[in-house]
């Protein structure tokens, strides 16, 4: 296993499916620990989708000195992604092996530096990356994201029975899109079902580290590469990412015993 001593803790965002959210998740779970002061780092692992270069509005090559990628560095954040390395627009078709060891070579080969916290924005589902990981790092623990739909949960509990077997703490969920805030009236109202975090927390035995509302702000703030957390942090949802870094920080030093204790405030 690679030994990062410089990492205080390597915490995995993960889902069992597409489409829920994840990235925009871990980037502003990633500027709210930043903002409180923790040393931060974001690896954008989602090797056939890497958005984390959209959403934090970094479009250039990182430089390597002494042998060691150097990672770019923005919102307080120092980021790194296949997409920094890629041609724009470039499709990446590749077989597992290689996932695997893009991976490891991220692991290896970047000079993350002293940090607090290391998130790992992983691709969704139960495969090599995942796998390759949770063999590689030792992950203080990960975060299943899921939206409030049945269907949603019964897949996001596979990605977590499988960080289960491979012996990784569940730091807890984390539901997105828990109800829609109309931008005229601010207004909030369920798009999907209601209280699905919470069922699912229950059944699944893992603490709800918060209810992460759909706001159109998020999208736009995100497509101009301005995290919500930054771009408008006096907002509900800005509010609402804070609450949920806070969470999985207190989940941290409850699993771990150690590391920095931070209180996230706007």
């Amino acid at each position: 296993m690679t030994n990062h001593n410089g990492i205080g803790h390597s915490i995995a965002i993960v889902s069992g499916k597409g489409g829920v959210g994840k990235s925009t998740v871990s980037v502003n779970l990633a500027v709210a620990l930043a903002r409180s002061g923790a040393r931060t780092g974001l690896l954008d692992a989602d090797i056939y989708g890497p958005s984390i270069p959209i959403m934090t509005g970094v479009h250039r090559m990182p430089h390597s000195k002494a042998g060691k990628i150097v990672p770019l560095e923005a919102h307080g954040l120092r980021l790194m992604s296949l997409g920094f390395l890629m041609p724009e627009g470039a499709p990446t078709v590749w077989r597992g092996p290689m996932v695997a060891g893009a991976i490891q070579q991220f692991l290896r080969d970047v000079d993350w530096g002293e940090l607090d916290y290391l998130l790992i924005d992983l691709p969704p589902g139960t495969g090599d990356a995942q796998l390759t990981l949770a063999q590689s790092l030792p992950l203080t623990g990960v975060i299943v994201v899921l939206t409030p739909q049945d269907v949603a949960t019964q897949i996001a509990n596979k990605a977590l029975a499988m960080f289960q077997q491979l012996k990784v703490p569940i730091l807890g969920i984390l539901e997105n899109m828990s109800r829609f805030v109309c931008p005229h009236c601010g207004t909030a109202a369920p798009i999907f079902k209601q209280g699905g975090g919470r069922r699912a927390s229950q059944e699944l035995g893992v603490p709800l580290l918060g209810e992460i509302p759909l706001d159109p702000l998020v999208c736009q703030a995100s497509d101009r590469g301005e995290p919500i957390v930054t771009a408008h942090p006096e907002s509900p949802m800005a509010d609402a990412f804070r609450h949920a870094a806070e969470a999985m920080v207190a989940r941290v030093k409850a699993t771990a015993g150690s590391g920095p204790v931070i209180r996230i405030g706007p």
